[in-house]
């Protein structure tokens, strides 16, 4: 099957670009020109991923962001006139995959549209529907469930895939450039602080859990899953 792509954007020449060039390199495209519709065709049409614009009518990319993420993993490649780093972050944490800023070369936005697919799809392969068990603590990357004392805990995925990388290499100190790389699969160049916050709201939901393990700061270099 074709791999399939929703480009949402209020700039009906930008979608027509995008359409054409994406059609030539063989996905299959569908176009949205506000959010709202963007949120319908998601649900409608099922993408393998999204290009995603911020500056939308009816709902912005934010919140269009926001509603892909209730419901699906699926890569989404934020396209923006902004380059500030506020919105990197920000959309980062609110679980996109990459970030391009317009204007952008057609073939930089096509060997993202193929990495951030590979990584994906890599990713996808290798999850074997394994249940990460420690004291109190369960994480499944085939359900995105966390399960704390037995119970499922409302977890946004790149927090969940923060903790299930950091987990599976427990005792293995990261910092904070090689977890966006590993998490959020790309190279990243701007504030990495969008980690810190991942940690802190982590430490939040996992606080007293346990005295087996602990999601801890190793100062000067990053962090760790620490089993005891």
């Amino acid at each position: 099957m074709d791999t399939k792509i929703l480009v949402v954007d209020d700039d009906t020449n930008i979608c027509e670009l995008l359409s054409v060039y994406l059609k030539n390199e063989g996905y299959e495209v569908k176009t949205a020109n506000d959010g709202q519709e963007g949120i319908n065709y998601f649900k409608m049409y099922d993408p393998d991923l999204v290009l995603l614009d911020i500056m939308l009518p009816k709902k912005d990319g934010w919140e269009v962001c926001r509603q892909i993420r209730k419901v699906s993993s699926k890569p989404v490649i934020m396209i923006t006139a902004k380059g500030e780093v506020f919105d990197k972050v920000l959309g980062l944490e609110l679980g996109a995959d990459d970030f391009i800023v317009k204007p952008f070369d057609m073939k930089e936005l096509s060997a993202r549209v193929k990495a951030v697919l590979r990584r994906y799809n890599s990713h996808e392969s290798q999850n074997n529907g394994e249940v990460l068990k420690f004291e109190n603590l369960e994480i499944s990357l085939d359900k995105y469930e966390l399960k704390i004392c037995g119970k499922i805990v409302d977890i946004p995925p790149k927090e969940l895939e923060l903790l299930y990388f950091l987990a599976s290499n427990s005792n293995h100190v990261f910092n904070r450039n090689q977890l966006l790389d590993k998490v959020w699969s790309f190279d990243y160049l701007g504030d990495s602080r969008t980690v810190d916050v991942h940690i802190k709201r982590l430490r939040e939901k996992l606080e007293g859990v346990s005295e087996q393990w602990s999601l801890e700061t190793v100062w000067g270099i990053g962090y760790k899953f620490k089993v005891n």
